[in-house]
């Protein structure tokens, strides 16, 4: 006689199936009011009074020059981290130094302070009134409430990206093949062009993705250090601001969905990154 299942068995995968699709069901009902409906709205409010108005307050000048400068602040800001977090990883996860534990602490301040106050940090130390402020009146310097603080402020809080990824990761590989090719013969830049740079560059990619997002998202830190000046030191994030506070809802929303568009676009790219990681150390998958 076929063994029929027990009753309690039934009614037990029964729960876990339900309470499975219940925690499915939640996710995608998070995700769709907290994400999906706030695009939507974001490009519906961009786009209701016609394409030909969206362009035009994409193409005004005060909008250009704020895209122009946002996209100067994270070419500047996004190669600055690229070699730091190298040099920081590859430094601590290779090798072993007094300060070790110091520098892994630095790495993760801008995570511990808010950006308003880092922002607040750089006015007390490049300011008018600032610790520096004398020296910089010298030379006839100005960094704070000109595209010099928006770069700093920018660097700083988004430092900690690439190095925070590449660290795990060089710790994770080991220092197998660098010992292996330093008894071979190689120098210091060929052991790190050959046989480190290859085996972290898919997480390199994901860290300069993060940290490219960042510094073209960025508020807190670069309001305090811009001056809010249209034209010059706007960046787009500021810009927004500005344009909501005047009540030119169409023209905020439509530089918002730009904004939006670069992070959807980060975003596709950082799963592809992630999809070829996983593919690389798993080929089956």
């Amino acid at each position: 006689m076929p063994v029929q299942p027990k009753s309690g068995a039934t009614t037990g995968a029964k729960k876990d199936s339900f309470i499975r699709w219940l925690l499915i069901g939640t996710a995608f009902l998070f995700l769709f009011l907290f994400l999906l409906l706030p695009l939507f709205t974001v490009f519906y409010e961009a786009l209701k009074e016609g394409t030909q108005t969206y362009l035009a307050s994409l193409t005004e000048p005060d909008a250009l020059a704020a895209i122009r400068l946002t996209l100067l602040t994270a070419a500047i800001a996004v190669p600055l981290n690229l070699i730091f977090g190298v040099a920081a990883s590859w430094a601590i996860a290779k090798f072993e130094f007094r300060g070790k534990h110091f520098l892994l602490t630095l790495i993760d301040l801008p995570f511990a302070v808010s950006p308003v106050i880092s922002g607040l940090i750089f006015v007390l130390l490049f300011g008018t009134e600032g610790l520096f402020a004398p020296l910089l009146a010298k030379y006839n310097l100005q960094i704070i409430f000109a595209v010099p603080g928006i770069v700093l402020a920018t660097v700083f809080v988004t430092f900690p990206f690439v190095a925070r990824e590449l660290i795990p990761l060089m710790q994770s590989q080991g220092t197998e093949e660098e010992e292996a090719a330093r008894s071979l013969g190689a120098s210091g830049w060929q052991i790190f062009f050959r046989v480190t740079l290859p085996n972290m560059k898919w997480g390199l990619l994901y860290g300069v993705i993060l940290c490219n997002a960042r510094a073209m998202g960025e508020f807190g830190a670069v309001s305090v250090v811009s001056g809010h000046i249209r034209g010059l030191t706007n960046t787009m994030p500021l810009h927004v601001e500005i344009l909501y506070n005047e009540y030119n809802f169409v023209a905020a929303f439509a530089v918002a969905s730009l904004l939006a568009l670069l992070a959807i676009v980060t975003l596709v790219v950082k799963s592809l990154v992630e999809w070829k990681t996983v593919h690389r150390e798993h080929p089956g998958r």
